[in-house]
């Protein structure tokens, strides 16, 4: 390492493995720290990520080999937080437990994940520490690695043996990791892994305890978020309407029907002194809203201020107390006085929180609609599929209609005609056409006969499939799309910092600024600086002073700043994940937005990634049936794709083609880069590209050297095939290019974004390919290491780099890259190193890519604007600034109104990223497809 830019490449391909929890690198001593999970990774898949990166690692010390390491993800569903404030004390308190790793809360979306140790803290004391700061806390899931299902069960009571004798049952299953049992609502939850046990084994322990007494079902879906959302919803619209029984009267006794003879004289009546019929009302009906239907503002200040933070709710309950009581004080003191002319303020604090609930009400209506995309995904599973009992044959015994939450591992289901696929699994039996578009994004049906994989979700289009379940519940390839875009809708953005420290000082700001005003006004009517006439007739210089305080206090609301962000980013995520655009994270949707330079693999991305032998060349008198035997004897032993194509070719000159015996392949080696080499039959066979033949001192003919040149003018890459030392032929293969590619290229260049192809292929073709898409940088014959260290040469040059690319040797140079983007049929390393993955496996997503971050980022700033611009213009405003010149001053049941609008404004604001469209130059492209046989 030679910079910080080395460092942070290292400590970011690190980061992207699973498992990892932290890592330091010391670039001035060459060293890293890693503190990692045991279970999902170990040192010699650190030491290799790190030297795919372009470093060498040598493992110094396994540290502390019996400290506890192990981790696992907690998710709780929290209640009650109002702004960034609430959600950075939850975070604090989280984050100061032994054991707590990492703690993320997330506003939006009312979330908290936790990476603990379970063998320090426990997930209960998790839900206690956020419980004693002040919130609701429930739980959602306890660790990645593990599902969850409920039963009802009939005939379960309240009694201590009955529920003991169910929970000893259900412990004596294997993978059982924990029992929860709900005698009042005759539920029972169960905490399992999936590899080795089900629900169907669950229910029948059940109902075969107790001698037949219980009957057990899945319970009745909640769809757990939508079913809290939906609650949250109906409480705020029932206290809403609740306060609006209370403030109509209010606000029509003091505002209304004071102007109307007869209700005036009424009103008027003296009860005690000069204590009137309209005061005392007025106080009856206003206390209810102030204390019963308000008593959530003051829990939630109350926590607040127990922890030493200071919320929304704190500047509400100050606000309206103010109100209600100064009201109070000019009650009593009319009830004492036979001369007091004073006003009560009852309205100010029952409109205020009357209006604060409509905002809170439609606030939580709108943030509901910014999590859609998730429900649309989990829409995808069917609700029931039809189960398959077969003998030891393979024969099938009985059929029958069962839950789609049912199924187990290695069950075999039946998929008919217009069914979707229950579970991820392969064909057993039969041949049909299966539409993968509401996953992969591929419009046209996919042809699946046996032994091809299926993904849950899709859709089965004519004949009937046998499938065998092999990945269920949370393993399904849609569970793992769904836990994508719910970390990425947690993961906060690098500007959201920005607004959490304005948060943290806000509050405090607002409540000087408050009483500044007051005083200000005060202090001014008492030295008399401004006329009498400015008096309203109804109030003293005291009462208007009040009232300026009162709004200003009222008006500053904290819970835009906090929305901004995070309600945008959901938003933006799920549009993405709605177009096949997998964007992790508020961090990747920020980074984008700023790409100015992409660049591009070829093979698999810029090209199809089915690579096809077209031109055989010999240059040796042999039989072509046995150059191809011992060429695929070899290459059958590589992964790599022009291997694939050399294998699938050879197969043409074998009698059987589905299964062909090759003969045994010995010293076999792979040089990366470069080629391979064996020893077949007792015959050295070397296959691979000029610069491998020269390191062997393998000479290469002038024949062999025309045809390469020949097969790189036609953008196809020249293989030489070397037996004994001996050139014997030269094979050219031929990777077209995918739909589209030139296009998207012209379009990235007119977004002023340039583009780079780099590739470990050939010159010849490299630039033959660059030439036909219209790339003028090409780096060829370029290693996994080189390709990162391009990365950051281009870095250092000032560029924003985007790395798009589908294979484990592109993973090191989407690690070091500012935005990785792995193409979605791609391997599964390179997406989990990518920010971004691009399902439909075409290049026009790159743009889409893009240009979604670029809008998501607009419409963050927007966001701000609105959440800011209400605080700066209002705050003057309700201050009282433009009283002096025009005389309008803004009553503070209207600042509130105003500070509830702000919200609202921002999550709306939000909500229209759910109209974006890709660019219309995409939708102009004409795509040509391309078929290979």
């Amino acid at each position: 390492m030679t910079c910080s830019a080395c460092a942070g490449s290292v400590e970011k391909a690190i980061m992207r493995l699973p498992g990892i929890r932290e890592a330091a690198v010391d670039v001035l001593n060459n060293r890293a720290q890693v503190q990692y999970h045991p279970s999902f990774v170990n040192e010699q898949t650190i030491r290799e990520t790190i030297e795919n990166v372009g470093f060498q690692a040598t493992l110094i010390s396994n540290i502390d080999k019996n400290i506890k390491r192990s981790t696992q993800v907690c998710k709780i569903h929290v209640n009650g937080m109002t702004c960034t404030s609430c959600s950075s004390t939850i975070e604090s308190a989280l984050q100061a437990i032994p054991g707590v790793r990492k703690a993320q809360v997330a506003l939006a979306t009312e979330e908290a994940e936790i990476h603990y140790s379970p063998k320090t803290v426990s997930y209960n004391q998790l839900l206690e520490t956020i419980e004693n700061s002040g919130f609701e806390a429930m739980l959602i899931s306890t660790g990645e690695e593990i599902s969850n299902i409920e039963f009802k069960v009939d005939g379960l009571d309240t009694d201590h043996h009955t529920t003991r004798l169910i929970e000893k049952s259900l412990q004596a299953i294997s993978g059982v990791q924990e029992i929860i049992i709900y005698p009042e609502l005759n539920k029972v939850s169960i905490s399992y892994k999936p590899d080795m046990t089900g629900p169907r084994t669950f229910i029948g322990v059940i109902e075969s305890t107790g001698g037949g007494c219980f009957k057990a079902s899945i319970y009745p879906k909640g769809r757990g978020k939508e079913a809290r959302r939906q609650e949250e919803i109906k409480h705020y619209y029932r206290f809403f309407l609740w306060s609006l029984v209370f403030t109509i009267p209010v606000f029509l006794t003091s505002m209304v029907l004071m102007y109307i003879p007869g209700f005036r004289q009424v009103l008027d009546i003296k009860v005690i002194n000069m204590l009137t019929v309209g005061m005392v009302v007025r106080w009856e009906l206003s206390t209810p809203v102030q204390f019963i239907i308000g008593r959530r503002f003051y829990f939630g200040s109350y926590k607040a201020l127990r922890h030493g933070s200071a919320n929304m709710d704190v500047l509400i309950v100050l606000g309206t107390n103010a109100a209600y009581f100064y009201s109070v004080y000019s009650l009593l003191r009319a009830a004492y006085s036979k001369d007091f002319k004073g006003t009560d303020f009852f309205e100010t604090s029952t409109m205020l929180i009357s209006f604060i609930l409509l905002g809170k009400y439609l606030e939580v209506l709108a943030k509901g609609k910014t999590s859609k995309a998730i429900a649309k995904l989990l829409e995808l599973t069917p609700e029931t599929t039809i189960l398959l009992t077969l003998d030891g044959e393979g024969n099938e015994v009985s059929e029958q209609e069962i839950d789609g939450r049912l199924i187990q591992k290695n069950d075999v289901i039946k998929i008919i005609p217009g069914a979707k696929v229950a579970s991820d699994g392969y064909v057993l039996r039969g041949e049909s056409h299966v539409n993968e578009s509401m996953i992969t994004g591929e419009s046209r049906p996919v042809a699946k006969r046996k032994g091809d994989t299926v993904i849950g979700g899709t859709v089965n289009e004519n004949g009937v499939l046998h499938i065998k379940a092999t990945r269920v519940g949370s393993d399904t390839a849609l569970s793992q799309i769904v836990r994508l875009v719910e970390s990425a809708q947690m993961a906060k953005a690098p500007i959201q910092k920005y607004a959490d420290r304005i948060s943290k000082y806000f509050v405090p700001l607002v409540i000087i600024l408050s009483l500044s005003t007051w005083f200000a006004w005060f202090l001014a009517g008492k030295f008399h600086a401004y006329p009498k006439s400015w008096i309203p007739s109804s109030m003293s210089s005291f009462e208007l002073a009040l009232q300026f305080g009162i709004s200003v206090m009222v008006i500053a609301c904290p819970c835009a700043l906090g929305l901004a962000t995070p309600t945008a980013v959901m938003v933006g995520t799920g549009v993405g994940a709605s177009q096949g655009v997998l964007i992790k994270g508020g961090q990747a949707l920020e980074s984008a937005h700023k790409v100015n330079c992409i660049m591009f693999d070829k093979t698999g991305t810029l090209t199809v990634g089915k690579p096809v032998v077209v031109i055989t060349q010999l240059l040796k008198k042999m039989e072509l049936q046995e150059f191809y035997v011992l060429i695929a004897a070899t290459e059958v032993n590589s992964e790599h794709p022009l291997a694939k194509a050399i294998v699938e070719y050879a197969k043409n000159f074998v009698e059987d083609k589905e299964n062909p015996a090759w003969p045994e392949a010995r010293a076999f080696i792979s040089i990366t880069g470069h080629g391979v080499k064996a020893r077949v039959q007792n015959r050295e066979i070397i296959v691979g590209n000029k610069s491998l033949m020269f390191n062997q001192n393998v000479e290469i003919p002038l024949d062999a050297e025309d045809i390469l040149a020949k097969a790189e003018r036609m953008a196809q890459t020249g293989i030489l095939v070397a037996i004994d030392r001996e050139v014997a032929g030269v094979l050219a293969i031929s990777d077209p290019l995918k739909p589209g590619a030139r296009e998207v290229i012209s379009i990235l260049k007119s977004m002023k974004i340039r583009s780079i192809m780099v590739t470990g292929d050939n010159w010849g073709t490299a630039n033959s390919v660059g030439e036909e898409v219209g790339i003028e940088t090409v780096i060829a014959e370029a290693k996994p290491e080189a390709k990162a260290e391009k990365v950051r040469d281009f870095q250092a040059s000032g560029y924003i780099v985007a790395m798009v690319g589908d294979g484990i040797n592109d993973s090191p140079a989407l690690a070091a890259a500012n935005v990785g983007m792995a193409i979605g049929a791609g391997t599964d390393i390179a997406i989990e190193a990518a920010d971004i993955v691009l399902m439909k496996n075409n290049l026009e997503d790159v743009i889409t890519a893009i240009d979604l971050s670029r809008k998501t980022f607009s419409r963050i700033l927007l966001n701000y604007i609105w959440a800011l611009g209400y605080n700066i213009l209002g705050i003057p405003i309700a201050a009282g600034f433009l009283f002096p010149f025009t005389g309008f001053r803004l009553p503070p049941w209207i600042a509130g109104a105003a500070m509830a609008a702000s919200s609202v404004s921002v999550v709306c604001s939000s909500l229209l990223l759910k109209y974006y469209r890709r660019p219309r130059k995409l939708d102009n492209l004409v795509i040509h497809r391309i078929t290979i046989e």
